[in-house]
C-alpha cells in the first residue's frame, strides 16, 4: 500500500500561524470524495477544535511535537507514504494515539510482521502490550495486546476503504 501525501506543513491550516519547534501539532489524513487523493492537514493542537475537513472524511489523526526539517533533508522522500512509513509515523511514542489510529497501527503491525519488517519480541511484564522490534532501526514499539476479533477487522476494513477507496468490482 502506497499513498502520496504532502509533507508536514510549516504553518497551521486553521490559523496560518507558523509552527515553532516543540509545538504540539495535530495531523489529519482526510479522504476527499471528489478526488482519489488523501489530503494531510496540520493544525496546532490549540486550534484543533476549529478544524473542519469540509466534505472530506477524517481517516485518522495523531498529535505530535513539531520538528522542523533539517537542512539538506529531501522532502520528496516523505511524499511517498508506505505501509512502513505510516506505521512509524503513527506508532511514534511522541504521538498521541486515538482509538482509530491504534486500530490502524495494530493492523499495520500485522502486515509488517508478515513482511519481516517488524519482529515480535514478546509481551511487556504486565502482559498488556506486545513488543515489536523494527528490523532496520532496532527501535522497539509497544502496542496494545488486544484480541483481534472479527469486529476489529470490520472496523479496519472500513478505515482502509476510506483511506484507499472502495475495491473495484471485477470486470466480466
Amino acid at each position: 500500500m502506497e499513498l502520496n501525501l504532502q509533507p508536514l506543513s510549516t504553518t497551521c491550516f486553521v490559523s496560518g500561524q507558523p509552527f515553532t519547534e516543540g509545538a504540539r501539532v495535530a495531523s489529519f489524513l482526510v479522504r476527499d470524495p471528489q478526488s482519489p487523493e488523501i489530503l494531510r492537514y496540520d493544525v496546532l493542537e490549540s486550534a484543533m477544535g476549529d478544524f473542519q475537513p469540509g466534505n472530506g472524511t477524517v481517516v485518522c489523526r495523531w498529535v505530535h511535537p513539531y520538528k522542523p526539517r533539517r537542512a539538506g533533508e529531501n522532502p520528496d522522500r516523505a511524499l511517498k507514504l508506505t505501509t512502513e512509513n505510516l506505521f512509524l509515523t503513527l506508532a511514534d511514542p511522541a504521538a498521541e494515539a486515538t482509538p482509530e489510529t491504534t486500530r490502524l497501527v495494530l493492523f499495520l503491525a500485522l502486515m509488517l510482521e508478515r513482511k519481516r519488517i517488524l519482529r515480535p519480541r514478546g509481551r511487556t511484564a504486565d502482559g498488556l502490550k506486545n513488543r515489536y522490534e523494527h528490523a532496520r532501526t532496532k527501535q522497539v514499539y509497544e502496542l496494545p495486546a488486544d484480541e483481534l476479533s472479527p469486529e476489529f477487522f470490520v472496523q479496519v476494513q472500513e478505515q482502509l476503504s476510506v483511506l484507499v477507496g472502495e475495491p473495484k468490482a471485477p470486470s466480466v
